[in-house]
Parts: structure tokens; sequence; C-alpha cells
């Protein structure tokens, strides 16, 4: 097996209502799910970039998932979504840097009616 690594970005994002309680549970459930789907330990992360539709309001990605006790060694960074019209609302994005096998295929995921900004990613359930 070949050990060389690069470094990649995995994309996602999921839909959300605007509390804190849903933001949380949501931001959790992506991250868990990219982890899982491509087999990414904590430790292979470099850094986290979430973006954040202007209708979220309550409590920052960043903050949930550090909340959760997660990514609590990685650098984590969040913003606010361009408004564009006819952008999807209550939208949560996120961006892992992370090092994994060169041959990796990485493994995007798009939940809770994010699937439509990237139909061409999205995996059967």
């Amino acid at each position: 097996m070949n050990d060389c690594t690069r470094l990649f970005a995995l994309r996602g994002a999921t839909g959300c209502a605007n509390t804190e309680e849903d933001i949380q549970k949501r931001v959790s459930e992506l991250y868990e799910s990219l982890l899982r789907r491509n087999n990414l330990d904590e430790d292979q992360i470099v850094s986290i970039q979430f973006t954040i539709t202007p209708d979220l309001t309550v409590l920052n990605p960043a903050s949930a998932l550090r909340r959760a006790g997660k990514a609590l060694n990685v650098a984590l960074f969040a913003a606010a979504e361009p408004v564009i019209e006819g952008m999807l609302p209550q939208i949560i994005r996120i961006m892992i840097h992370c090092y994994l096998p060169e041959q990796h295929k990485p493994q995007h995921v798009y939940l809770h009616g994010a699937e439509l900004l990237r139909p061409d990613w999205v995996q059967e359930k």
C-alpha cells in the first residue's frame, strides 16, 4: 500500500432551523458523516471552514462543533455566506482541509435540503 498522502478539501452542507438545538444537531451530524464516509480521524484535519446563510443567527457553527466536544485541536473559522438572489435559505456549509491517502476518492456530504446545491455529489442513502 502506498503511504503517500495529499491535502484534500472535503465539502458538505446541511439545512437547519434557526435554533441552537437544531444548529448543534445538524453541524454534529454533518461533521460526523464526513469523517465516517471518508474514514477520517481528527488528527488528519488541518482546518475547518464554515459559511452560514444570513438567516441563521442564533449560533456560530464553529461554536456548535466545539460545544459538542469535537475538533478541539483544529483551527475553525466561520463566515457569512454572500446574499445572492434565489439562494437556499437556512444552510450551513463546511469545508474540511485534511490529509488522506493520495488515491482517496473524496465523499462529500449534503443533507436536509442542501442536496440541491450539488446533486452531482449526493450519495444514495
